[in-house]
């Protein structure tokens, strides 16, 4: 066999031995700015944490071409003393951790003294910047090398042009001029979302495309400053459809507003969360949220929210990734908890209770008014008078009993139309009109909806949507003290082959299976009966619904499985227990379901994510009649 000549195709077989050798500084750099900055808006995300970390007040980031032909990055804080502009571009060179201990601890926006070094292999950067000691500022040219006095402010400006100009291949493989732009303004405004004491402006191509001004300042609130942020930054419709989230649970503090449910949007694009300021994408996190709205929000829709999480930087771990948007927490359960009790009791009180109430005199008036048209019964006394329909098989008495012992009438029926009473009696009896967010009935339309004249206009009411959740809450909350969910045995057992994994899930959750109402017993190593199922679901598929569950319980954690399945057979008895369409109400009746609506948690909601109310203001209406103009 004769051998190859030392230059032949041989040496490109990967098979064949190659030596191992150092890789050139430069290729390493390039290496790792594939990691860092995949478009220009990783690029301007690196360059604005270095300028919050230099304790900026203000960011302004200039862009040519999307970022592609120039980024200039200028800022206002501490600087750069001359000796360390060199040093500055060195990979792995920080002033921001100088031990283990700091790593694990870290507290500011960068830490891994990649950017600078990555941008720079992979562009023509200046680095140009003054301290408050320096009588001038110094310019560095990344590419030479040289070093040169230059007129400055203090603070430091970074310029980044002709970005993937070494690397041909990652240049092709950008987008156009206003797609770039929109990720790098994107990233801006994550920033911008989480700093408000500081002011950020973006310029393109000469014009100024957004600004946001320092919102914090003596006399303001830190509250009042990120709610002010959030206004203009994802404008003031975010704020009117959002209700604030405070909570503090153990170490975890998580504070932000909420998007209300009829505010969920198609795509999850304004989902926005923030550890100790640092923007992050985490599934726990992401989790945490959507399970807070699962009781209020069905289907596809995706809620909007910004939260901000304040946690011990030694219980998270920030170095995950080269990008610094994944993060990793000690305690993943710690966090998810406290961030669905705190949106999960933001979204629960009703919202009713926030709309303005007219004034004592106003609600006199009214109430004078009112008793002229129809006399009304004490609102604790007309609890009972919504009556259920037997459609689920569980008795009336048990249902009705969910509003409560109401004040005994032996005089009359509650619905019955009472005698004329003064129009102190009745003010003393029952809240002021004004008092109630909702109003009062005045009218029900086709059987379906309830019309309330409240102080600010007119309340449109789905009645059976709103009582649905109402029954729902209250059944939960009896479950939530210890009630089991009634069952009802199958006079033949269902059988059905089942899988090993299926009957020892059933072995082992008997106790879970029966809390939810379900008796799911092994009939033979490989067969499973099903001998009692919920009452509401008796009329269903007894094997489709062991099934369901059982692959539940063996796919999560059991506790759980319990909370979901529960409230879906929960819903379901609250949907039969619920006023129908085409029934009649009372205007007592109509009254009491108002108020039961403004003390309730979710009220808002039906059991199905739809709205259960409905306003119009005195200049909505004035407006559909063309009034004032």
């Amino acid at each position: 066999m004769t051998a190859l000549p030392p230059d032949s195709t041989a040496s490109s077989d990967p098979a064949a031995r190659r030596p191992i050798r150092d890789l050139p500084d430069e290729l390493i750099s390039q290496i790792a700015a594939g990691e860092v900055v995949e478009r220009p808006a990783s690029a301007v995300r690196e360059l604005v944490d270095n300028a919050l970390d230099a304790g900026a007040s203000q960011v302004t980031v200039r862009l040519l071409a999307g970022g592609v032909r120039l980024i200039a990055v200028e800022d206002d804080g501490l600087g750069i003393p001359r000796d360390e502009l060199p040093v500055a571009l060195r990979r792995h060179a920080t002033s921001k951790i100088t031990s283990l201990h700091d790593l694990e601890s870290v507290a500011t926006m960068g830490f891994r003294g990649e950017a600078l070094a990555a941008v720079a292999s992979v562009s023509e950067m200046a680095l140009l910047s003054r301290t408050a000691q320096q009588a001038s500022a110094f310019l560095l040219d990344a590419r030479s090398g040289e070093l040169r006095p230059a007129a400055r402010s203090q603070g430091t400006t970074v310029e980044v042009k002709e970005l993937f100009f070494s690397t041909p291949a990652r240049r092709k493989f950008l987008k156009t001029d206003a797609t770039e732009l929109a990720h790098c303004v994107e990233a801006v405004r994550r920033h911008a979302l989480a700093r408000p004491d500081v002011g950020f402006a973006i310029w393109h191509e000469g014009k100024l495309v957004e600004q946001w001004r320092a919102t914090a300042a003596d006399g303001i609130t830190a509250e009042a400053a990120l709610q002010q942020r959030l206004s203009d930054v994802l404008g003031e419709d975010f704020i009117t459809n959002s209700v604030p989230v405070h909570l503090r649970l153990g170490a975890v503090t998580v504070t932000g507003r909420a998007g209300l449910p009829d505010a969920a949007r198609a795509r999850a694009d304004q989902q926005f969360c923030y550890v100790n300021d640092r923007f992050v994408r985490d599934k726990v996190l992401t989790h945490a949220a959507r399970s807070a709205y699962e009781d209020v929000l069905h289907g596809q829709r995706q809620p909007v929210y910004a939260l901000y999480l304040q946690i011990d930087p030694l219980r998270v771990d920030v170095n995950v990734h080269p990008t610094k948007i994944e993060v990793r927490f000690r305690d993943s359960r710690e966090v998810h908890q406290a961030v669905r009790h705190a949106v999960d009791n933001a979204l629960a009180a009703p919202r009713a209770q926030g709309l303005a109430t007219v004034s004592v005199a106003s609600a006199a008036l009214s109430a004078v008014d009112s008793d002229k048209k129809h006399p009304k019964t004490p609102i604790w006394q007309v609890q009972s008078a919504i009556k259920f329909e037997d459609r689920a098989g569980h008795k009336v008495s048990d249902l009705q009993a969910l509003w409560g012992t109401p004040t005994p009438q032996p005089a009359m029926p509650v619905a019955a139309e009472a005698p004329p009473a003064s129009p102190t009696a009745n003010m003393a009896a029952a809240p002021a009109e004004g008092a109630w967010p909702l109003g009062r009935a005045v009218a029900q339309i086709h059987g379906v909806y309830i019309l309330a004249e409240s102080a600010q206009g007119m309340v449109i009411v789905d009645m059976h949507a709103a009582h649905e959740r109402i029954v729902y809450e209250r059944l939960k909350a009896q479950v939530d003290q210890g009630a089991r969910i009634a069952s009802q045995p199958l006079l033949i057992p269902a059988t059905f082959a089942a899988t090993p994994e299926e009957v020892a899930t059933a072995e082992v959750h008997a106790d879970t299976l029966a809390l939810l109402g379900l008796e799911v017993v092994p009939f033979s190593p490989r067969t499973l009966a099903v001998r009692a199922v919920p009452t509401p679901l008796a009329q269903g598929d007894p094997v489709e619904l062991a099934r369901s569950v059982l692959a539940e319980l063996g796919q999560h954690d059991a506790s759980t499985v319990v909370q979901r399945a529960r409230n879906e057979i929960l819903a379901t008895m609250a949907c039969h227990g619920a006023v129908r369409a085409n029934r009649r109400l009372t205007i007592a009746e109509m009254d009491a379901l108002l108020r039961q609506m403004e003390v309730t948690e979710r009220s808002d909601q039906c059991n199905h994510g739809r709205p259960t109310w409905r306003q119009l203001g005195m200049k909505e209406l004035d407006a559909l009649f063309l009034r004032g103009r």
